[in-house]
């Protein structure tokens, strides 16, 4: 068992999925980033683990499930933060961020019996999920963060420390609308692709 980690912004209009907007409105922008989240946290809710734990810049809302720890993102860029969050965990863990909605509880079920570490790539270049059957912060701290390479810095860092590591699939982060599509339609029946269908029909010119 593992403890399971989900690193995530308050879902505060202006704050999260800026680049949603246009075609969304701030507050449709901060609607999908507030259902992507609650989709991602009733997953990691009902997968296997020791410990869920949140990992939040802002204030818990409504859209947080009982059974979470919740703990401050400390200050400093994403990679301090991330390398913050597994300092927090005493065994092994797996982080991920509230960006795949699409994400599913075996996808969650990692088992580090036979290697150190797990790396789920994305599709924008960077990662979605980094599992690490012993947290070391100093793994993240200095990869550059946002960029086409991040993904493979880090998974670099992970080699060059010889850690043996399981690839997860690749998956689609929601950064942009097309992305909110295309990752709605991996997850028809979710929150996240209802709160899409409603936002889509405001934005129509005859919706009404």
């Amino acid at each position: 068992m593992t403890t399971l980690v989900v690193i995530a912004k308050e879902p505060l209009p202006g704050r999260v999925k800026t680049r949603l907007t246009p075609p969304f409105t701030p507050v449709e922008a901060a609607g999908l980033a507030e259902a992507a989240l609650a989709d991602t946290l009733r997953t990691v809710a009902a997968a296997p683990a020791d410990r869920r734990v949140l990992v939040l810049d802002g204030d818990p809302g409504p859209w947080l499930p009982p059974g979470f720890d919740v703990v401050a993102q400390c200050a400093g860029g994403l990679d301090e933060r991330l390398a913050d969050a597994f300092a927090r965990c005493g065994g092994p863990a797996l982080l991920i961020g509230m960006d795949t909605p699409q994400v599913t509880t075996e996808l969650l079920a990692v088992d580090f019996a036979d290697c150190d570490a797990y790396f789920g790539p994305a599709e924008d270049g960077g990662f979605w999920a980094l599992g690490l059957a012993r947290p070391d912060p100093s793994l993240l701290r200095g990869v550059p963060m946002s960029t086409t390479v991040t993904g493979a810095v880090q998974r670099e860092r992970l080699v060059a420390a010889g850690l043996r590591v399981r690839e997860l699939p690749r998956l689609r982060d929601v950064d942009t609308a097309a992305d909110a599509h295309a990752v709605a339609a991996l997850a028809p029946h979710g929150g996240f692709a209802a709160r899409l269908a409603r936002c889509t029909a405001a934005t129509e010119p005859d919706a009404r």
